[in-house]
């Protein structure tokens, strides 16, 4: 069966993946005069950063998220469908789909990434991430009915392993959701759960290497670990987890956290598409290019953002995992497609830094801009500027910036409802 979608004379971009590079390609390809199809499984965009913030119940689910067709409409020559990518066929230009193929002149893929587990000893299911909107909104049931649960355990030890939330990963989002679960303990739990003892609540960021934010400077890394020590967050660098068996982290030499919340945030890893040749598998699981973001075996297929990697002298490790690459090789890859097709040279993609923020909680956050750094309330500022700008609609932005000013002032977070009911493997 054949996704049905009308032949014209312009030539047709498939992109795959709705993400920050997907949305970005597709918005300027449709200025250039092509056929634009996007698929993805969701019919919404995800405004990841945020998503830790839904998780502990600071924002409503759809703050941020946004229907793709909405941010579409009234677009001509653009097509959106639902449906998961099965697999790439490059020696006929045909893309697989759980509705039917598509034939395509030119492939983009725009997947994202995943959560890596490494080698982790673990049962994945008994893992909390952090990917996704129904992972955010798993996770604030979770936490919110293990509150619950603490307020009838009849013995100390099961009191403690619900209370207690441990987080791998000292990246910005283990950084920004160990700072939310410091102020929901603070401010939220003395009033919601007055028979509970918060003290006995106890938060845990574990991180492999030496500093937390590695990506950012050491004068950050360290305002971030002081701010999160204020906040009543243990912090445990040089750590290697080993094991979880659901109810016990198991690091280091012999020692033990006990836990049922376990979050994931240490690893990412690109969503590969069946079809693609694994020669091309690069590092992560990420799909290697060049630095026009093209395959070196097809001529019509590109990959951006996480799912791609080009590996330079300049960048062993690929560029950075974050959205402004995905948004820069997006606009640029756009362009390079118009410029094949006139026969001009492509230019290749060099990333602009403009800057790395995070976040802690109220007035404590980090900033690095090539030689300046700011931190506590300054820092905090341009992080909620930036992320208010950088939402998708302004119904989304009204509402969160709604939100926010109305946590600043009551010390609250108003959505603590457990919608949907979440349990574990482990729990069953």
């Amino acid at each position: 069966m054949n996704i049905q979608i009308p032949k014209t004379e312009q030539k047709r971009v498939v992109v795959v993946g709705a993400g920050f590079g997907g949305i970005n390609v597709v918005k300027r390809l449709l200025k250039l005069n092509f056929q634009v199809v996007l698929i993805d499984k969701n019919n919404y965009h995800t405004f990841q950063p945020l998503l830790y913030q839904v998780a502990t119940a600071g924002l409503e689910a759809g703050s941020i998220a946004f229907p793709v067709r909405r941010i579409f409409k009234r677009v001509k020559n653009f097509y959106f469908r639902m449906a998961e990518v099965l697999e790439v066929k490059p020696e006929s230009n045909l893309l697989n789909t759980s509705i039917g193929e598509l034939s395509y002149d030119y492939l983009v893929i725009a997947t994202g990434g995943q959560t890596n587990f490494f080698d982790f000893d673990c049962d994945e299911n008994d893992l909390m991430q952090l990917k996704s909107v129904p992972n955010a909104i798993d996770l604030r049931s979770y936490i919110l009915q293990n509150f619950e649960r603490a307020l009838i355990a009849e013995k100390v030890d099961e009191q403690d392993q619900l209370m207690n939330i441990v987080i791998v990963g000292g990246g910005p989002t283990g950084v920004e959701m160990a700072g939310a679960l410091g102020e929901m303990k603070k401010y939220v739990i003395p009033k919601d759960y007055p028979e509970l003892n918060a003290n006995r609540m106890h938060i845990y960021l574990v991180e492999m290497g030496n500093r937390l934010l590695s990506n950012m400077s050491e004068k950050s890394s360290k305002k971030a670990h002081q701010f999160l020590n204020e906040l009543g967050v243990n912090v445990l660098t040089n750590i290697s987890v080993k094991k979880y068996d659901g109810v016990q982290v198991f690091y280091g030499d012999n020692h033990i956290l006990k836990t049922k919340t376990l979050i994931w945030t240490a690893g990412l890893k690109g969503v590969w598409i069946n079809g693609i040749d694994e020669s091309m598998k690069g590092p992560g699981g990420r799909i290697v290019v060049d630095e026009y973001n093209k395959l070196a075996k097809y001529d019509n297929v590109f990959a951006i953002g996480d799912a791609s990697i080009n590996i330079t002298k300049n960048t062993p490790r690929g560029f950075p995992q974050v959205a402004p690459v995905a948004v820069q090789q997006g606009k640029l890859l756009a362009d390079n497609i118009s410029r094949m097709i006139k026969g001009v040279s492509l230019k290749p993609f060099i990333y602009t830094d403009k800057g790395t923020l995070a976040t802690v909680g109220r007035n404590r956050a980090v900033a690095d801009f090539k030689n300046l750094n700011f931190q506590g309330t300054i820092a905090w500022m341009l992080w909620l500027t930036v992320h208010i700008f950088t939402l998708v609609g302004f119904r989304n932005k009204l509402i969160v910036f709604t939100d926010w000013i109305y946590n600043y002032f009551t010390y609250d977070r108003a959505l603590r409802v457990i919608i949907r009911p979440y349990k574990r493997k482990k729990d069953l």
